[in-house]
């Protein structure tokens, strides 16, 4: 009963005083989200400064490769490959050609030629 008393006079204490704060009170939205962003950068930092790692100290010791292995070099010489083009056709390119419109204006068209 006792228990029961003092909790319930815990619970009207807490009522009957004045309500916290909120975030929104006196700053925009957007400011609330940056300083909640900025408090998690900082309190990250805090965690991530606190932990005994080595870091990236002078005089850490850095891995290094083992030198290279002396081996006995063998050059292969293969035989080349030779590449025979026929004659299929006629040879064509393209070439630019300049017009001008009866309005004076001058264009360029690409013409195909085949010799």
């Amino acid at each position: 009963m006792r228990i029961t008393l003092a909790a319930l006079a815990a619970t009207l204490a807490l009522s009957a005083a004045p309500q916290a704060a909120h975030a929104r009170d006196g700053i925009s939205p957007g400011a609330a989200a940056a300083l909640g962003v900025l408090g998690g950068v900082a309190v990250g930092g805090a965690i991530a400064s606190s932990q005994s790692n080595e870091g990236y100290y002078p005089g850490r010791r850095i891995y290094t490769a083992p030198p290279p292995v002396e081996r006995e070099v063998v050059v292969v010489e293969r035989p080349r490959r030779v590449v025979v083009e026929e004659d299929v056709g006629p040879v064509c390119h393209f070439e630019r050609r300049r017009r001008v419109d009866e309005y004076g204006e001058v264009f360029f068209r690409r013409v195909r030629v085949c010799e």
